[in-house]
């Protein structure tokens, strides 16, 4: 049985099991650098070589490939870490960067993710107000928005993040010491309702509509229903690429961290938690891997509707 390191500052009265994670972690974090990097350079390349003119959807597909990469990139130094029995070899100021740039990236390719989705939503629901807003120019401008703001609500992990001595390792923590923990998980309160929450709402809601615009009866050539069709399973299938990556890692992140907050939970419920929220790691990292083959979907997709 090992002490969780990064609840070590927090309380003794719990040991916690997690052999599980130095084998889990290090091998889905590997995998997915593998695969992600490979994946998403090759998207770029199209991108910026192969693709134009640019449209709309292009720059949110191109920044959420390029956010999508950054996140693979901050995993080899944490897949050697758990490797090592949560052992940092590294700085402190190297952990905090690292630690950044995972949530970083990953709350970039949540919004970019929006993006696509309101940009159909008002391609499929609100054709006429797609033709004022579905320009270039507020794509750009939107995903400088988004780079900038995911940037400044996350510049406060630099200063939470630190590193501690546990015996003959050195712990890389992913939260804070004690005396910052009530103040973390306020800040981790509000990232979760601006940088998830919202976003999950939204984009639930937009691909809800599509589809039941979709679906509505209507006068169509056979060639149009087999589109709308299409159309229907490419949303859905986004929409649940999403859920199955990002809601259960933030689900039980959450838990995890308010239970340790309050520290009168149950050490069996506390570790039940804790291993739910460990196991759903690898899920949320999947996603940089499955994003460039739904682009490859919905390309693929484009150019028979425009064939046809």
């Amino acid at each position: 049985m090992d002490e969780d390191p990064e609840a070590k500052n927090l309380t003794y009265r719990c040991i916690f099991e997690e052999d599980f994670k130095y084998i889990l972690l290090p091998v889905s974090y590997s995998i997915v650098f593998a695969f992600g990097s490979i994946l998403n350079i090759f998207s770029l390349y199209i991108f910026i070589f192969r693709i134009r003119p640019w449209k709309v959807v292009n720059i949110f597909m191109f920044n959420l490939a390029l956010s999508d990469l950054l996140y693979t990139l901050s995993l080899p130094l944490l897949a050697y870490y758990y490797s090592k029995a949560n052992d940092w070899p590294f700085s402190e100021p190297l952990c905090k960067i690292v630690r950044f740039l995972f949530y970083t990236s990953m709350y970039c390719s949540i919004l970019f993710l929006l993006c696509i989705t309101i940009y159909r939503f008002l391609a499929v629901c609100y054709p006429i107000q797609f033709l004022r807003w579905g320009h270039i120019r507020y794509a750009r401008i939107a995903s400088v928005c988004i780079w900038i703001v995911v940037v400044v609500m996350q510049s406060p992990t630099l200063y939470f993040v630190s590193t501690s001595e546990n015996g003959d390792s050195t712990v890389c923590h992913d939260t804070s010491n004690i005396e910052l923990f009530d103040q973390f998980v306020n800040y981790n309160t509000v990232n979760l309702a601006l940088l998830f929450c919202v976003p999950f709402t939204i984009l639930i809601s937009c691909n809800s509509y599509m589809i039941y615009v979709l679906t509505k009866p209507m006068e169509s050539t056979t060639q149009n229903t087999k589109s709308k069709r299409k159309s229907i399973k490419m949303i859905i299938t986004v929409m649940l690429v999403f859920i199955m990556c990002f809601l259960p890692f933030h689900v039980t992140r959450t838990m995890y961290y308010y239970f340790r907050k309050v520290d009168t939970v149950p050490c069996p419920t506390l570790e039940a938690v804790n291993v739910a929220y460990k196991s759903m790691r690898p899920f949320a990292s999947a996603n940089s891997c499955i994003d460039p083959i739904l682009y490859f979907l919905v390309w693929r997709f484009r150019l028979r509707s425009n064939s046809s």
